[in-house]
């Protein structure tokens, strides 16, 4: 077992980079001053590992504390551009499922609450009633103002009330178990994606989101699921391993996939030109990681910018 790690000051954490992993440090109260700001392992935990050589686990030569930093602010950077827009997505799905159920069944919270109401088979019988658990804490929840409003004035919360305390995956699972019906009118909103697609979207989407709202390093994250294979994988010309495509499936390419779909034309035309300053920004200082690595670690094939020259069915 290894020997576990004993508490360091600021000021200790500082000299043993220097010292011992040979990062070069120009201003030591720099130093300090960011892991003040960000932690020893938020910072180094998380992003050292890029800059050091393997079997000696000491940094590459010439790598300065600046640049680990560099790469966390990318990072960061990164992260709050994709929350911005996964978050536009997953008010868009708030309002259309709770729109198209109210319309088919009303605005009885009982509706809601019905196990007959869902898509519930053999296969999707316990993510019902999961759901169902869920949606009865949060009618009984007295965390939310206007939860408690509608309860006491109404003793009633329609969905389109109650869907606003819902995370993104529970809205994820939802989606899984509306009827059929409902899940085909919610794609209609995008135009070019089935039932199926719209399911694993919000599956790998919900995985992002979370790395997102939590802090976590974002641009090398992988989920266990993946999109599905889509036109676009093959207008992009994007390489395959076997029958999986090398890019785009489970990584932030994927995501940037996702988005080309369910996000409208002109915000995604935003996103990606502010996705493309934050890459190219990035590039220009990380002198130990050049752009093929960056984009590689990422996910994005090499052409990614050409996502937009193509329709998407």
């Amino acid at each position: 077992m290894a020997q576990q790690k004993i508490f360091s000051t600021f000021s200790e954490q500082v000299e043993w980079l220097q010292k011992e992993k040979h990062l070069i440090i120009s201003d030591k109260a720099y130093a300090e001053d960011v892991l003040k700001r960000i932690g020893y392992f938020p910072l180094m935990g998380g992003y050292k590992h890029l800059f050091r050589m393997p079997l000696t686990k000491k940094y590459k030569e010439g790598t300065t504390f600046e640049e680990i930093v560099a790469l966390y602010e990318f990072d960061s950077e990164l992260r709050e551009l994709f929350f911005k827009y996964l978050l536009q997505i997953e008010r868009h799905l708030r309002s259309l499922m709770s729109y198209y159920f109210c319309e088919k069944y009303g605005e009885s919270q009982s509706a809601y609450l019905d196990i007959n109401n869902f898509n519930n088979t053999r296969r999707t019988y316990k993510t019902v009633l999961r759901l169902i658990s869920t949606l009865q804490r949060a009618v009984t929840t007295t965390d939310y103002v206007y939860i408690n409003y509608y309860r006491n004035t109404y003793g009633n919360i329609p969905l389109w009330v109650l869907i606003n305390v819902l995370t993104f995956g529970n809205l994820s699972k939802m989606y899984q178990v509306f009827p059929q019906s409902l899940q085909s009118k919610i794609c209609k909103n995008f135009g070019s994606i089935n039932q199926r697609q719209m399911e694993q979207f919000l599956s790998v989407l919900t995985k992002f989101r979370n790395v997102c709202a939590h802090g976590e390093r974002l641009f090398t994250y992988r989920t266990m699921d993946n999109i599905s294979d889509l036109p676009l994988h093959k207008k992009l010309s994007i390489p395959m391993k076997g029958i999986q495509y090398q890019y785009g499936k489970k990584d932030l390419f994927a995501v940037v996939i996702a988005f080309r779909y369910l996000i409208p034309a002109k915000d995604f035309l935003a996103f990606k030109k502010k996705l493309s300053r934050l890459i190219d920004n990035a590039s220009t200082s990380l002198t130990h990681m050049d752009d093929s690595e960056l984009l590689e670690r990422m996910g994005f094939p090499p052409n990614w910018k050409d996502i937009t020259r193509y329709r998407l069915s």
